[in-house]
This record gives C-alpha cells, structure tokens and sequence, in this order.
C-alpha cells in the first residue's frame, strides 16, 4: 500500500513540538531542517540546532518529542528522526531510537530524566503566558485589585490566552472559567493582591528574557546555516 501522508502533514505534526527552554514551535524557528515521508510510510526528519554544543537534554527533549509526533501521524508505518551537527547527536539518535530514555541514553552522565526540567520550563512559559495576557489589560487600565479578581472566564478570548491556558493544563494547574487568571505556576495558588505587582514583574521579564533567547537562536541559527532566519510556518 502507498502511504498518502505528505510533508506538509509531517511538518504540522512537528509544529506541535516546541523548544523546551524558547517555548517556541520547532517548524518557526526554522529547526526542522526536512521532513520527507516514503511511499512506504517511512518518515524522516532531520532537525538541527544554533549551535554545535547546545544543551543535549534540550535537544533530546525536541527529538524525543518530535519522534512521538511524527510517529502517531495516521500512514506512518516507521519513523526516524534525526539531529544533525551537534556532539551529542549519536548518543540522542539512538536513544531515541531505541526509546531508551535520557538517563539510558546518557548512561554514566545523566542523573534522571528530564520530567523536572521539562516542567520548569513550563513555569517560565506561563509566567511569560501571563505578561502576554495581562499587559494588554494593565495598558488599558486594569488595576492590581482588577487583576487580583480576574477570572479565566472574564478574560476576553485571545490566542494568548489560549497559549497560555495550553500551558497551565500542561502542568495541571486551574484553567477552568472560575479560575483566577493570576496563579501561582509552581502550586496553582492565586496571586495575593499584595503581590500581584511583583509576580507582573516577574511575568514580564521572564517574557522579556525568552523574546531575547528566541532572537538570538534565530540569529545564530541563521548566521550557521546561512538561512533567511525563517521558519517554515513563516514561509
């Protein structure tokens, strides 16, 4: 039987698949460097990074997570996934290949797995969530007691507020209607009116902080492989 699947379907898989630490799809940052499915059903993908020595639990992480989402594409009998450039790319392919996990992978250097990390990157992802919500409000005239109040349901529709409700569900924090909209991304507890002005601080420079880090990835990124800096849901 002739597989159906086509590039464009691998690719809306893998822009499900974020960098960990940019909290940023794989296919925007221009990281999938081809995806290409056979006939057969036979998914290839080749990722690649800024750098040669980008932190291997981050780059295991992405070609882990863009392994499971290529693999459960519908017509994908077999799937490989492969980083390209990077020092520890032997040790990330075949571990993921062989779905041996990181600590597996990394045996003799790594002390876990990167469920931990995974999650304190979500934390930054919703802090930064939160800025990208609450600025537009706080522009608008929304006081801290406004805010302290604030519920999910009361926010008006928005792909922020989307994006950053995906988030919160990641890591099983309230996103329901009745949820207050400013929670604590460790515990889940809401903002206290006396500390809502310091976590707003800490939301925008944590979202200050990825804008940058994303900027520079592209940047070096681009200068690497002498690309346009595009990805390719940009194209």
């Amino acid at each position: 039987m002739t597989s159906t699947v086509g590039s464009r379907t691998l690719l809306d898989a893998l822009g499900e698949v974020r960098d960990p630490e940019l909290d940023e799809p794989i296919t925007a940052l221009g990281f999938v460097a081809s995806a290409e499915v056979s006939d057969a059903g036979v998914a290839t993908v080749h990722l690649r990074l800024p750098t040669y020595f980008c932190a291997p639990n981050f780059a295991y992480l992405m070609v882990a997570d863009a392994y499971d989402a290529v693999s459960t594409v519908d017509g994908v009998r077999h799937a490989a996934v492969v980083l390209d450039d990077h020092f520890a790319a032997d040790a990330i392919n075949d571990g993921v290949a062989a779905r041996a996990g990181f600590a597996r992978s990394f045996a003799g250097e790594a002390v876990g797995e990167l469920g931990g990390l995974r999650a304190d990157f979500l934390r930054k992802a919703v802090l930064a969530g939160t800025d990208q919500v609450c600025r537009p409000l706080v522009d608008a005239g929304a006081t801290p007691a406004d805010l302290a109040r604030l519920t999910v349901g009361a926010v008006p529709p928005s792909p922020a507020l989307d994006r950053l409700l995906r988030r919160r569900s990641e890591l099983g924090l309230p996103c329901d209607a009745g949820a207050p909209l400013l929670v604590d991304p460790g515990t889940g507890a809401p903002i206290a009116l006396a500390e809502v002005p310091l976590h707003l601080r800490k939301a925008r420079v944590t979202r200050t902080s990825l804008d940058a880090n994303t900027g520079i990835c592209r940047g070096m990124l681009r200068h690497r492989y002498a690309t346009d800096g595009q990805g390719e849901e940009d194209r």
